[in-house]
């Protein structure tokens, strides 16, 4: 099998700062991490390869440093690593994103399957899987919580709110992976000395053949209007007593306040 896994290296969740005049994430000089969600998706794509044979590589999208991210996964197990990088991607959203990154996927040629994380912790849209499989007229099931491939197709239970649901489609696909469906793996001394050692294949967004108003700003439907600290709440009152007397007073009160 031919598994590509999109990635994300995202802020540690108490170092996020914003740019104020852009109203973006700012992450040059920030500590960060692989997506957790994304690491469920490497792990699940090298239980595959183990169980199946063939290759798994890696992309992100990102300035420079995501490389680290990528190292990352190579001594998780990876056999490559790709980061598309270009000031033109400055400002993506969800759908811009999901562009550039369907684009490098075409340019990496032939491949079974793609796996994302549910979401990122930064964004947690849970977008950017499923609009990659719409570029690229991919069947996608989301939410998966067990994977594998018997007789050429892929069955995939998914995590719903009440039950489990288990589907079948042909290949190639797209899956977004929630944390339930592995561990992931702590990385090798091995393959972190050889992670250490590679060097990470970056393409640009003319490589990738992104439109140019298709990606950044320019190809971002949706931008921040305005970042701000919700003010705390204030009032409230807590009601006391058995369940029937809370309930009760409950009553009273939306009745008093003319709600019903």
């Amino acid at each position: 099998m031919n598994i590509i896994v999109c990635i994300k290296q995202v802020p540690e969740t108490t170092e996020v700062k914003i740019n104020p005049e852009t109203n973006t994430l700012i992450r040059e000089g920030v500590p960060s991490i692989i997506n957790p969600f994304d690491e469920n998706a490497i792990e699940e794509a090298l239980k595959l390869k183990e169980k199946n044979g063939g290759k798994v590589t890696v992309i992100t999208m990102g300035p420079p440093q995501a490389s680290e991210a990528l190292k990352k996964a190579l001594a998780m197990g990876a056999d490559e690593a790709v980061l598309i990088s270009d000031r033109a991607f400055a400002g993506s959203d969800t759908l811009a994103t999901s562009y550039a990154l369907s684009r490098a996927i075409k340019k990496l040629g032939e491949f079974d399957l793609i796996i994302c994380g549910k979401q990122a912790i930064d964004g947690d849209t849970a977008q950017v899987g499923p609009g990659i499989a719409e570029w690229l007229g991919l069947p996608q099931v989301t939410f998966v919580v067990k994977a594998g491939v018997e007789g050429g197709k892929l069955v995939a239970e998914r995590l719903l709110e009440d039950e489990n649901e288990v589907v079948e489609t042909k290949l190639p696909a797209a899956i977004t992976v929630v944390k339930q469906i592995n561990e992931p793996r702590y990385p090798s001394l091995k393959g972190q000395m050889r992670a250490k050692k590679a060097e990470i294949r970056t393409i640009n967004a003319a490589e990738v053949g992104a439109e140019e108003s298709k990606v950044g700003l320019k190809g971002s439907p949706t931008w921040v209007v305005r970042i701000f600290t919700p003010p705390p709440k204030t009032g409230g009152e807590m009601l006391s007593g058995s369940v029937d007397e809370m309930a009760e007073a409950l009553a009273l009160k939306i009745k008093k306040n003319g709600v019903c």
